[in-house]
C-alpha cells in the first residue's frame, strides 16, 4: 500500500481500497507494520470499503489469494524481500501451469445466498 500510495496514486487525495473483512487489512495493522505517525499519513488518505462477509465465494481474487496462502505462505516468512520472492516464485510456477478457476455460482445461487443484502 505504502508503494501505491507514494508512487501510481501519489497526487489522489483519496484512494478507495476495496476489501474483505480480514484482520489483515484493518488500521490497526498499518501502525503495527509502519508506526502511527507514517501509518496516519498514509490511512488519512485510504478510504476502505468491505466485501459482504459470506460472500467471499463471489470474489476471484479472493480465491486465488487463498490459494497462493495454502501453497506459498504456510511458512515463516522473515523478511519483506523473502516474501517477495516467494511470492513472485509462485506466480511463476502458477502462470506456467496455466491454472484456471472453476466457475460454478450462479446468479441463482448469488440471489439465494446473498438477496437480503440486495438495496432495494
Amino acid at each position: 500500500m505504502r508503494q501505491l500510495l507514494q508512487g501510481r496514486y501519489r497526487h489522489a487525495k483519496k484512494v478507495h481500497l476495496v476489501v474483505d473483512h480480514l484482520n489483515t487489512h484493518f488500521a490497526k495493522v498499518f501502525v503495527d507494520i509502519l508506526g502511527q505517525k507514517r501509518a496516519q499519513k498514509l490511512l488519512s488518505r485510504i478510504e476502505f470499503h468491505y466485501t459482504p462477509k459470506h460472500g467471499s465465494c463471489l470474489n476471484m481474487a479472493e480465491i486465488e489469494i487463498g490459494i497462493l496462502d495454502k501453497q506459498c505462505l504456510n511458512g515463516k516468512i522473515a523478511t519483506e524481500t523473502e516474501l517477495v520472492a516467494q511470492v513472485k516464485a509462485w506466480k511463476t510456477r502458477r502462470n506456467r501451469q496455466r491454472k484456471t478457476i472453476e466457475w460454478k455460482f450462479t446468479r441463482r445461487d448469488a440471489d439465494k445466498k446473498l438477496g437480503k443484502h440486495y438495496v432495494a
